[in-house]
């Protein structure tokens, strides 16, 4: 799947674990520094690091070497300079963790992102959804989880003007021109013509069917055993809201109560007034089936890769290049302790926006999905770039 989301949309109240976020408005600001101020830098073991960023080497290398990095910021250089970095990866010992350090140290420079001035931001947390599921409607398999209409158009329109760089929408074409697609509710209503209203699946939850649109991917274990894996095919253009902050609105949560695991539980305990709380979102995600693949391999990030568990970052990708180096220091969910490890940039979500401003993939299964839930952690990255830039 294409995670557009990340269309990795948050389910979470938009707001930092403590104190103001920055802006997303605010523009990147980057200072030099070494790796010794890189915090934990040397305690790193690079476990899964080599594959994660051999994948991201393996499109660098097909690029138009005289290409910019990322469109509009010549500050990340073009593509040329980055290849001859991943041609130097190529020799390195992909289970050597000194080595891989060494070749970081050797070819890159650290440089702290800011937020304008500020350094902190705020990082969040995503997973791979487990669902159970039927290629046919019946018993327990109710709620479907639709194919893409092959009447919707999605509509770039960063592509049109400069000034609308990351906004997106989404409609039908009706007598010449684009009227805007059904909604959350009137979808589930049943108001897609006939001919457009398909499931790819049938599963067990609607509270799961929900919450795989967040994620953009999921696990559905079938009813004869096999193994089906789901991705973001589209979505009707209708902005995100999070019902997390519908439901602290409501009273019925606190902000700091907030995390997947209190939402859900919510949902669960309030099964009449469940369905309205969920179409306050009006944003709704269709699907597609991913063949070939199994549980044990990765969803497709938005920039076209298998994502790695705890190697692969999502970010604003309208500021921020794929498939860079990034140091991320963060606080970590439950636990108080703190994340510093060397992650990829490989996707990018609807509710990511600013430079500082992650979403961290943890995963597939249901420790992924708790740590996930639970992460909402103030932290801050730094950007690796070829010195030869």
């Amino acid at each position: 799947m294409r995670f557009f989301l990340t269309f990795l949309a948050l389910f979470l109240c938009s707001c930092a674990a403590t104190g103001p976020a920055p802006s997303p408005d605010a523009p990147l600001k980057m200072s030099q520094n070494s790796f010794s101020a890189l915090p934990g830098w040397q305690d790193e073991n690079f476990r899964d690091l080599g594959a994660a960023y051999q994948k991201s080497c393996n499109v660098l290398l097909r690029r138009d070497s005289q290409g910019l990095m990322k469109s509009g910021h010549p500050e990340f250089g073009k593509y040329q300079e980055w290849q001859i970095v991943c041609r130097q990866f190529a020799k390195v010992n992909k289970t050597n963790p000194a080595a891989i350090r060494q070749f970081f140290e050797s070819n890159f420079t650290p440089y702290s992102a800011h937020a304008g001035t500020n350094p902190e931001g705020l990082f969040t947390g995503y997973y791979e959804a487990s669902l159970n599921g039927s290629r046919t409607r019946h018993g327990p398999y109710q709620y479907p989880l639709r194919a893409r209409p092959d009447d919707l158009v999605m509509v770039n329109l960063g592509e049109f003007r400069d000034e609308l760089k990351g906004q997106r929408i989404a409609g039908r074409v009706t007598n010449g021109r684009l009227k805007p697609y059904e909604t959350h509710a009137e979808i589930i209503n049943g108001a897609l013509p006939k001919s457009q209203d398909r499931a790819l699946v049938w599963v067990d939850s609607a509270i799961d069917a929900f919450f795989i649109q967040i994620q953009g991917s999921g696990v559905v274990r079938l009813d004869d055993g096999s193994i089906m894996r789901v991705g973001y095919a589209g979505q009707n253009g209708h902005p995100y809201y999070a019902i997390g902050r519908e439901l602290v609105k409501r009273g019925q949560l606190s902000k700091d109560e907030v995390s997947l695991q209190t939402i859900r539980k919510w949902l669960h305990d309030h099964p009449t007034q469940a369905q309205d709380l969920m179409t306050t979102n009006k944003s709704y995600v269709f699907f597609e089936e991913q063949k070939g693949k199994g549980a044990d391999e990765g969803p497709k990030g938005g920039s076209g890769l298998a994502l790695t568990a705890m190697r692969s970052l999502a970010i604003d990708h309208s500021i921020i290049p794929y498939h860079m180096p990034v140091w991320l220091s963060a606080e970590a969910p439950n636990d108080g302790s703190q994340i510093n490890r060397l992650m990829l940039t490989q996707d990018t979500g609807g509710a990511i926006r600013g430079p500082v401003r992650g979403d961290f993939f943890w995963g597939y299964g249901s420790k992924a999905e708790e740590l996930a839930g639970e992460m909402k952690s103030k932290g801050r990255y730094w950007f690796l770039i070829p010195k030869n830039i």
